[in-house]
């Protein structure tokens, strides 16, 4: 069985403060976890603070994105090692936002897979369709052109070393709520794909759901035979509802 991971993405949110108290919340109550991995992906400036905090914990550090190139000149930018350094375990890659708002492609999301894997990050791949295509029928084809065309570049042997994250870009702050089955059908199609190319990978493949998990639905989503774990975002920036959802991979997993 797939080890349940939750991962909070607390996107750019937080002041030092409040991130020194979600960090300490988070910590205070996951002592008990043992069948649920847990990570934060703190914004850039918190990493430090992450790593004192979370020292000697079972929660795991992470960040948000990571450069294309392993240093150099490139202003403004964070490399793998640099993330490495600071004790991140998990980074993630290629999620809507960045997709959306900074032009990220398969190409560079290939690029910062490859970075990560190398600084011996574990990076965590986000696919997903928006509404229009979905709406359109085009799911299976958008997260088709996702996956395969990361898989050219950097071959599915990296995949021992990924994991995914499902985002339904249209049921994400639309109104709209994807259901446990809706989910599914899709982590199911993820996993599917990977197996065509290799069942053993596949298999120990975890695929994050990362469609607004919450406390009141992540019982349900997480007890889908291809759900394994949550990329949390709103639900992250509070200790006790983030906590709730670790709670439950836990329960389902006992």
């Amino acid at each position: 069985m797939r080890q349940p991971l939750i991962a909070g993405n607390w996107k750019m949110n937080g002041s030092k403060s409040s991130a020194e108290a979600l960090l300490k919340g988070v910590v205070a109550g996951s002592g008990g976890l043992s069948k649920t991995d847990v990570a934060v992906c703190v914004p850039f400036p918190y990493l430090h603070l992450g790593e004192q905090v979370l020292a000697g914990s079972s929660v795991r550090l992470g960040a948000q994105n990571l450069c294309t190139e392993p240093g150099g000149a490139f202003t403004g930018e964070v490399s793998g090692s640099m993330l490495a350094d600071f004790g991140c375990r998990y980074v993630i890659c290629g999620h809507s936002e960045r997709r959306e708002y900074y032009g990220e492609n398969e190409a560079s999301i290939a690029q910062k897979l490859t970075r990560a894997t190398e600084s011996g990050l574990t990076p965590i791949l986000c696919v997903g369709e928006t509404l229009q295509q979905r709406e359109a029928g085009e799911m299976e084809s958008v997260i088709a052109a996702q996956i395969d065309g990361v898989v050219e570049r950097i071959g599915i042997e990296a995949f021992t070393g990924i994991e995914i994250a499902y985002e339904p870009v249209w049921a994400i702050g639309t109104g709209k709520t994807a259901t446990p089955e809706q989910a599914q059908a899709v982590h199911a199609y993820i996993r599917g794909r990977i197996a065509a190319l290799n069942g053993s990978i596949a298999e120990k493949l975890r695929i994050l759901y990362g469609g607004s998990m919450k406390p009141g639905n992540a019982a349900e989503l997480l007890a889908q035979p291809d759900i394994d774990g949550g990329l949390i975002g709103g639900a992250s920036l509070s200790a006790d509802d983030f906590l709730a959802i670790c709670l439950a991979g836990e329960q389902l997993a006992a």
